[in-house]
């Protein structure tokens, strides 16, 4: 059982490789007092590598695109906000299409009111 907790995505340009990346995710994560031991636990920071530019990466340590990714609508509504058009290595899906089948899948509709605005509801 966890508290409540913001969900955001960033776009950022890096010039290391993505196990460098992880490391450094893993120190800031240390460095802000995560422990890592239990798999759901609580937990005050969680920074995960969603995508690599369109690398396709399965190792030990970090697997991406983020395994998960395609059934989390608190990862994709904050991605679609920032790369709705950017598409997924291996299914070759954009964000918004991701975005749209799993709100269908789970019975949620997306009211456009205005540009830039949207209301979230559930179909009944």
């Amino acid at each position: 059982d966890q508290g409540y907790f913001y969900n955001m995505v960033a776009e950022v340009e890096v010039f290391m490789s993505p196990e460098e990346l992880l490391k450094g995710l893993l120190d800031i994560e240390r460095q802000m007092g995560r422990k890592r031991e239990e798999k759901w636990g609580p937990r005050n920071i969680d920074l995960d590598i969603l995508f690599y530019d369109d690398l396709v990466i399965k190792s030990e340590s970090l697997t991406v695109p983020h395994p998960d990714l395609e059934n989390r609508i608190f990862v994709l509504l904050p991605l679609f906000e920032i790369a709705p058009d950017f598409r997924h290595p291996v299914t070759g899906k954009s964000v918004a299409r991701m975005l749209s089948e799993l709100l269908k899948k789970k019975g949620i509709d997306i009211l456009t009111i205005q540009s830039g605005a949207s209301i979230m509801g559930s179909i009944t």
